[in-house]
């Protein structure tokens, strides 16, 4: 297996990976040099394992994505706006079950060029730069954007559905499977006088 050069088609370099004779396009670079001569509309399909997802994830199937790329040329200010669509294969977080997980979302996302800074040192980041990305050198891969805007989609309570029973803690048994008859006493100490009453 080995890499070929960039190559330009329509105003987007793609990075291109060799497999025999198979030659599959696995990235494209968002080049600031073609954005400062126009827009640039964008459609990929990405097939399952292009874009590396945490190993608790399993991709279902392709990563789908549309959208417009925008330079502002005096400021150098990246606007890449679209939607994409994936599903994910993830573990319930109440019944430890996998289901699969529709994701469908939308962007508006903003970039500017990463402050120059000496090695070591810090930059402030201002109330205005919290939704602000950066970027360095000739411009973006679109991959790495998609990547970040999927797992910023994933809720952070992973459940199979919202009437999920989850795992009994006295039996372990899941209870959207089976009907549990176990019964869950929280006792306090400090009311343990009443009961003589």
């Amino acid at each position: 297996m080995r890499g070929e050069s960039l190559r330009t088609q329509g105003g987007l370099s793609y990075t291109k990976e060799v497999r025999s004779r198979e030659v599959v396009a696995v990235c494209m670079f968002l080049d600031i040099r073609e954005l400062e001569q126009k827009s640039i509309q964008f459609e990929q399909a990405l097939p399952v394992g292009v874009i590396l997802f945490d190993p608790e994830f399993e991709q279902q199937s392709p990563l789908t994505a549309s959208g417009i790329v925008e330079l502002h040329v005096s400021t150098e200010e990246l606007r890449v706006r679209g939607k994409l669509q994936v599903s994910l294969r993830m573990e319930c977080d109440r019944c430890t079950e996998p289901f699969d997980k529709n994701i469908e979302e939308e962007f508006d996302l903003i970039y500017v060029p990463a402050p120059e800074t000496s090695p070591g040192s810090e930059v402030a980041i201002g109330p205005n730069d919290s939704h602000v990305g950066f970027y360095e050198g000739p411009g973006l891969e679109l991959n790495d954007i998609l990547q970040e805007q999927v797992l910023l989609a994933l809720p952070l309570q992973r459940v199979c559905s919202e009437d999920c029973q989850g795992i009994c803690p006295i039996c372990g048994q899941n209870r959207n499977e089976t009907e549990c008859h176990c019964r869950t006493q929280l006792s306090d100490e400090r009311w343990s006088a009443l009961k003589n009453l």
